[in-house]
């Protein structure tokens, strides 16, 4: 087992049934591929992901359950993703239409919109996009 604790953080949706299965995806090597939107990271304040670099992935409570490695960034338009990204994402996407309703009910939530301090936040077909490809590279005990 490698030296993980000076890794950052990555967290997939909110504590609960949604990061619960979105974890479970990873560590069963379905979900390669996660989506942001560049005012998250604005907000947030956090730089952009960078492919080469590692984090550790955490569990509803916290714990860390697995090492990612980014394999590939891209930024493109909500309208502009596709098939093979929704797929990767390892929710059961057989449509970008499915992604795409998914995603804008979780971006559109009220606990999405109390995370960027904007209760009006709504994303359309213009709305930039941070598109990650990553590996498993450890399951952590």
């Amino acid at each position: 087992m490698s030296d993980y604790s000076q890794l950052p953080v990555a967290e997939f949706a909110f504590p609960g049934p949604l990061r619960d299965q979105l974890v479970a995806a990873i560590l069963d090597g379905s979900k390669t591929s996660t989506t942001g939107t560049v005012h998250e990271y604005e907000v947030e304040q956090e730089d952009f992901p960078v492919v080469g670099a590692r984090e550790v992935v955490v569990d509803s409570q916290g714990r860390p359950v697995a090492v990612i490695e980014i394999t590939d960034v891209r930024h493109v338009r909500l309208a502009d993703v596709d098939l093979q990204h929704a797929i990767d994402e390892g929710e059961g996407y057989t449509t970008v239409a499915q992604w795409r309703e998914a995603h804008e009910g979780f971006w559109h939530s009220a606990p999405m919109r109390t995370a960027l301090n904007d209760p009006a936040f709504t994303v359309d077909d213009s709305t930039m996009l941070v598109l990650q490809r990553f590996r498993l590279v450890e399951r952590l005990p």
